[in-house]
């Protein structure tokens, strides 16, 4: 992504792409390293059983943030009339959406899937993972 950034700015710096093209360029390897960074805990939290010791607190903002960004995009939208832009940026509608996606996905796993008793007792799953196994491995 950093090769294709640094490319692109050369190819915008010898006037072959506008300084609009380049920001957009930027926007989508935003837009993809957001999906990226979420995956890993979704998995390690699948594979744990568990949300122990993660902070949901970040969650919930992020969850707020989404649904804010999402709500302004409409309200822009349905104030000048003109509903082709929410599709107009398209990053801005990837981050929301694939933001909520997410935070849904985490709260469902703290609050249902993987919530404490009420007891207090830690749930060990019958796989205990350590923090230097490999996340994916491959089992033969």
């Amino acid at each position: 992504m950093l090769v294709f950034l640094f490319v692109s700015s050369i190819v915008t710096l010898s006037k072959h792409l506008t300084t609009l093209e380049l920001l957009y360029f930027f926007s989508y390897v935003k837009l993809a390293i957001t999906i990226i960074k979420y995956c890993p805990q979704a998995w390690m939290n699948y594979k744990r059983k568990s949300t122990e010791g993660w902070s949901i607190g970040n969650i919930l903002l992020d969850f707020t943030g989404g649904v804010l960004s999402l709500i302004q995009m409409f309200l822009l939208a349905r104030n000048y009339n003109d509903w082709s832009s929410i599709f107009g940026s398209p990053t801005k509608l990837g981050l929301a959406l694939f933001s909520i996606f997410f935070d849904i996905l985490f709260i469902l796993q703290h609050y249902i899937c993987y919530r404490k008793p009420v007891d207090g007792r830690i749930i060990i799953p019958n796989e205990i993972i350590n923090e230097t196994s490999p996340m994916l491995s491959v089992k033969r």
